[in-house]
């Protein structure tokens, strides 16, 4: 089988919030939005220069309360080329990572997680270029 990753998708409880946080806070880009009949809203969104939308945000127009993340979801992760600097910006945005950066393993990358307005765990992961 040939296949690629495309996107992942989750539920949000209020549309505007969520994409403010991703285009406002990680730099993405929403790309577009489209309603699925009266029902939902989903909005699309990728980094700068990728060609395909990353993440996928459904707004269910009948949502009352936030959504449980539940036991089976762990987290998306992003690779980021200076994690202090990102952390820093993410900070001037009232953002803080859940523990300071840390590493695995000895040698490994440094990495933190974040969360997202939802509650959703994003990884960020240093991936400095030799």
């Amino acid at each position: 089988m040939e296949a690629s990753f495309l996107h992942t998708c989750y539920r949000v409880f209020d549309l505007e919030r969520s994409i403010a946080f991703y285009c406002g806070c990680l730099g993405m880009e929403l790309r577009r939005k489209m309603p699925i009949r009266d029902e939902a809203t989903n909005a699309f969104l990728s980094f700068p220069g990728d060609e395909e939308s990353r993440l996928e945000l459904t707004f269910n127009h009948d949502r009352t309360e936030p959504y449980d993340i539940g036991t089976g979801y762990g987290h998306i992760a992003l690779g980021v080329p200076d994690l202090d600097a990102t952390l820093a910006a993410l900070a001037g945005k009232g953002l803080a990572p859940e523990k300071p950066p840390y590493r695995v393993r000895e040698g490994g990358s440094r990495l933190c997680f974040v969360r997202d307005p939802d509650g959703y765990r994003i990884e960020l992961i240093e991936r400095r270029s030799s």
